[in-house]
């Protein structure tokens, strides 16, 4: 379903002071849309806040050099952010559970409410809803809303979409990539984005603890469903004797997908903090693990998804595997 990006500027139109917000644990993708939006409203005059409810991971820190985000209850209070800002603006996600602490923050706030997102799943967050799930990455979509409003894309703008896109796309080789992803790219590369500085941002700057953790997931993985199967596990012990942090499972997933036979991926991660089991789908077959991901309270693309789950890893781990080795037949 394609944006209607008329409305959507009319929407914007009346708030004056907007805050943005995107999904916990936040990806390139949630951090370079909320940048990119950013700059958007602020070249149509508005003043802007980004808040998170979680840091930002400390390996994806060069893409916002300014320090611009700001963390809830560390660099601003909802007290604050519900006094101050009439405009509401969720990138990246449509579920509660996603926004962590400031999903309590968007339902007492009394101002104007929006999402912009490409995920398949959505719950019902109280705002108007601006949603195009064919799209490939949620920057995209924030490029979009910059050409249909004959907004200047700077260098910086360009470098933080191009990440977003990249990022979400696994560096372009996701099925969602299409013709329209590389005009795109095209586009941020004339306005000044440097793919090669971003790759070794992104690659090339990896903290031990990090490449550690990653060598523990692959070397507990296992494979089953006749080899169409991949899983493995991050515990809190891995996080404990690697030094790594939640953040530093990401992509992880798509390493087990590169064993031949492998169609369908799931990396249960122990959270550090507590909070429960993350669980991260991944498929290139028919199994759409969006749906699958829903039956867990979680939700994603048809191929890749997640979920969060309170039960001991113990009890997840046997549950999630049974569920996809029948979903896949």
């Amino acid at each position: 379903m394609k944006i209607d990006w008329t409305a959507f500027r009319q929407a914007i139109e009346a708030p004056q002071r907007f805050v943005l917000t995107s999904h916990v644990r936040p990806d390139c993708d949630a951090l370079g849309s909320e940048l990119g939006m950013a700059a958007l409203l602020r070249q149509l005059g508005k003043e802007v806040v980004i808040v998170n409810a979680s840091e930002t991971p400390p390996h994806l820190a060069f893409i916002d050099p300014a320090t611009e985000i700001k963390q809830l209850g560390h660099d601003i209070t909802a007290q604050e952010v519900l006094a101050n800002y009439d405009g509401f603006l969720v990138v990246d996600t449509s579920a509660w559970i996603q926004l962590g602490e400031m999903a309590q923050v968007m339902q007492d706030f009394q101002g104007t409410k929006l999402v912009l997102d490409h995920h398949v799943s959505q719950d019902d967050l109280g705002g108007e809803m601006f949603k195009d799930p064919q799209c490939e990455a949620t920057g995209r979509l924030v490029y979009e809303a910059a050409k249909a409003w004959g907004l200047k894309i700077t260098p910086e703008t360009a470098t933080v979409l191009f990440t977003a896109i990249a990022t979400d796309t696994g560096w372009f080789r996701f099925p969602s990539v299409s013709g329209g992803t590389y005009h795109a790219i095209g586009d941020l590369l004339e306005a000044g984005a440097v793919p090669s500085e971003v790759y070794a941002n992104l690659f090339e700057k990896e903290r031990i603890q990090r490449v550690n953790l990653r060598g523990r997931i692959l070397a507990s993985a296992k494979i089953i469903h006749d080899g169409k199967l991949a899983y493995s596990i991050a515990t809190q012990e891995d996080f404990i004797t690697t030094g790594a942090s939640a953040a530093d499972t990401e992509d992880a997933i798509n390493m087990t997908m590169a064993v031949a036979g492998v169609e369908a991926a799931i990396l249960f991660v122990e959270l550090p903090s507590g909070e429960g089991i993350k669980a991260s789908f991944r498929s290139r077959c028919q199994l759409d693990v969006a749906s699958l991901a829903q039956q867990f309270g979680g939700g994603g693309h048809v191929a890749a998804a997640g979920a969060l789950l309170t039960q001991p890893l113990d009890e997840v781990v046997p549950m999630l595997l049974d569920a996809t080795e029948k979903a896949m037949g």
